[in-house]
C-alpha cells in the first residue's frame, strides 16, 4: 500500500499560511524538489491546487517566467509532471495533469493508496485536517522555519483528537529551518 505523506512549511507558532514568510531558499527548494519527485501523485483541495497551478505550472509558451530563479526550475518541472488529484465540490473540471475526486473522500483516498507505487503526497491546510481526522495520513513532514508569524491559519487547527507521532527523521538547513518527519505512533 502506498503511504500518504503530508508535508508543509510551518512557522514556530504553527502558522501554515503561504504568506507567513516561509519562502524556501535554494537548499530548501532542493529538499522540496526531492519530496515532490518521490511522490507518485499529489492530492490537493481546490484552494491549494489553484495556488500551486498559478505559481508552478509551465506556461503555454514553454518558457519559465523571468521571476523564477534557475534553482526553482527543477521543482517546477517536478510538480508540473506529477499526476494530481483535486478534491473539490465546486470545480467542474481540472487540467494540469489532474483529475477530480468527488463523493466519498475516505473511499477515494483508500483506493489511491491501494494502487502500486512509492507514495502519495497531500498539501494544503483544510484537506489534510480532514484526512488526519479520517486516520489516512501515514507520514507527516513539518519544515519548521525560525519565524513567528503571529497570525494566520494554524497547522491542523481543529483536530478533534490528539495524535501521537514518533520522529523518524530530522534534517537541519543553513537557514535555521528544520525538517521533522513523523509517523503516527502505535497505539499502546
Amino acid at each position: 500500500m502506498r503511504p500518504l505523506r503530508y508535508s508543509i512549511n510551518v512557522t514556530l507558532d504553527g502558522c501554515v499560511h503561504h504568506e507567513a514568510g516561509v519562502a524556501p531558499d535554494e537548499e530548501l527548494m532542493q529538499y522540496w524538489t526531492a519530496e515532490m519527485e518521490r511522490a507518485d501523485a499529489v492530492i490537493y483541495g481546490r484552494t491549494t491546487y489553484e495556488m500551486m497551478q498559478s505559481a508552478w505550472r509551465r506556461p503555454a509558451s514553454g518558457a519559465w517566467p523571468d521571476w523564477m530563479s534557475a534553482w526553482e526550475i527543477p521543482f517546477s518541472e517536478a510538480i508540473d509532471r506529477v499526476p494530481k488529484h483535486v478534491v473539490s465540490s465546486t470545480l467542474d473540471a481540472v487540467d494540469w495533469n489532474a483529475d477530480l475526486i468527488r463523493g466519498d473522500l475516505a473511499e477515494a483516498i483508500r483506493e489511491l493508496k491501494q494502487q502500486p507505487g512509492e507514495g502519495l503526497s497531500v498539501g494544503g491546510v483544510t484537506l489534510p485536517l480532514t484526512l488526519a481526522e479520517l486516520g489516512l495520513i501515514d507520514e507527516y513532514t513539518f519544515v519548521v522555519h525560525p519565524i513567528i508569524a503571529g497570525h494566520g491559519p494554524r497547522l491542523l487547527d481543529g483536530l478533534s483528537e490528539r495524535t501521537r507521532l514518533e520522529l523518524i527523521d530530522r534534517r537541519e538547513f543553513a537557514s535555521g529551518a528544520v525538517a521533522n518527519r513523523y509517523r503516527p505512533a502505535p497505539v499502546a
